[in-house]
C-alpha cells in the first residue's frame, strides 16, 4: 500500500511542478552596491529559469520596516524563498545563481 502511494505522489510531483510559483522577497538596503548586484542576478535568474511561474517583490528596509521586523530580517540583502511545500533564507549577497534554489 505505502508503495502505492509513491507511485501515485511521483504522478503528482510532475503535475504539481509544472504548477509551482516560486515567491522571492528581497529585503536590501536601497541602491547600495550589494544589494543591486543581487537584484540584478535574481532577476536574470527567474527570466531564464523561472519565466511565468514566479512572484518578485523588493522590500527596502528602511521604508518597508515592518515587513523587515515580521521576517527578522538582520542582514541585507536576505531573499526570502518560498515554495509551496518549502521556505528558505539566503543571507548576503547572490552572485551565484545556485544559492537561490
Amino acid at each position: 500500500m505505502e508503495s502505492q502511494g509513491a507511485k501515485m505522489g511521483k504522478g503528482r510531483n510532475k503535475n504539481s511542478d509544472s504548477k509551482k510559483v516560486y515567491h522571492f522577497k528581497l529585503f536590501v538596503a536601497g541602491d547600495e552596491p550589494n544589494s543591486r548586484r543581487t537584484m540584478e542576478t535574481l532577476q536574470r535568474f527567474c527570466e531564464s529559469h523561472l519565466r511565468g511561474k514566479y512572484k518578485l517583490e523588493v522590500a527596502v528596509v528602511f521604508e518597508d520596516y515592518k515587513s523587515t521586523l515580521e521576517n527578522n530580517i538582520l542582514l541585507v540583502p536576505t531573499l526570502i524563498v518560498k515554495t509551496p511545500n518549502s521556505e528558505k533564507k539566503v543571507v548576503g549577497p547572490i552572485d551565484d545563481e545556485k544559492k537561490i534554489l
